[in-house]
């Protein structure tokens, strides 16, 4: 936590780019915004710096309830892709100028993906390799200036602990146990210090995280609703009369602004 800068940027300004540099010098900003493409917004930027002032990465973190393509409409790797070059390309005037390549900063952006199955708790990594297709030149440059990581996390209840400390630590602060159980767990099992801010942070995330499964108890409805289901059925399955009446204004929402 130490090597964290201050200049933290959480979901403020949007990630495609040209206007992400207009007044600003060495601030880790959550724009980057091309004329006439939209805005999208990063979740969470910042700087870290490794041996003081010696080394600085960008780092992008990013929360998605699902990475599956059939909910999603595409595939979360080509996302992760675009990030990454829009945090290399919106360097240019901000890290470096005129043709200063050798001063990019690498760029990290990190994905907690939230729907995986029992078993697939993991992490990926998605970077660029460097291989020589014909002769035997030899360049040691390091390439590594772009790295996603993928940490998959398992939303059931029942599920094995993970053999990852990671992933078994953020499965804990997601799940259904209290906050006081969540503090009990991280203090004693992870070593972690329970100070005042700590304390105020772990029931930001227990929201958080409540907000999450709220919103996909939502998403149910509104999928059994579209399948044909009646609400009969839909309140069988142990959902609420307040949920079932949201999912409904939800739809209506949506077809209300159909063309």
């Amino acid at each position: 936590m130490s090597s964290i800068g201050e200049d933290i940027e959480i979901g403020t300004k949007p990630l495609d780019a040209g206007l992400s540099n207009l007044g600003r010098i060495n601030a880790s900003n959550t724009e980057d915004n091309i004329p006439g493409e939209g805005k999208i917004f990063f979740d969470i930027r910042f700087s870290a710096y490794h041996k003081k002032e010696e080394m600085k990465f960008l780092i992008n973190l990013e929360a998605q309830r699902s990475s599956d393509p059939s909910k999603l409409g595409y595939h979360l790797e080509n996302r992760i892709i675009f990030y990454l070059a829009r945090m290399i390309s919106a360097q240019k005037q901000t890290e470096f100028y005129h043709s200063e390549y050798d001063n990019l900063k690498k760029v990290r952006s990190i994905w907690l993906c939230l729907d995986n199955s029992a078993d697939g708790d993991s992490i990926e990594e998605i970077r660029l390799n460097r291989n020589i297709v014909f002769g035997n030149k030899k360049n040691p440059y390091d390439v590594d200036l772009m790295r996603g990581i993928v940490i998959n996390i398992r939303n059931g209840k029942n599920t094995k602990e993970s053999q990852n400390v990671l992933i078994s630590m953020l499965e804990k602060l997601l799940s259904e146990a209290s906050v006081e159980e969540k503090k009990r767990i991280l203090a004693e099992e992870y070593g972690m210090i329970m100070t005042t801010e700590l304390e105020g942070r772990i029931q930001t995330m227990c929201n958080w995280s409540e907000a999450i499964l709220e919103k996909e108890r939502i998403n149910a409805i509104e999928r059994m609703i579209q399948a044909g289901a009646t609400k009969k059925q839909i309140l069988s399955f142990g959902y609420t009369e307040k949920e079932f009446a949201e999912a409904e204004r939800n739809l209506c929402t949506n077809l209300g602004s159909l063309p």
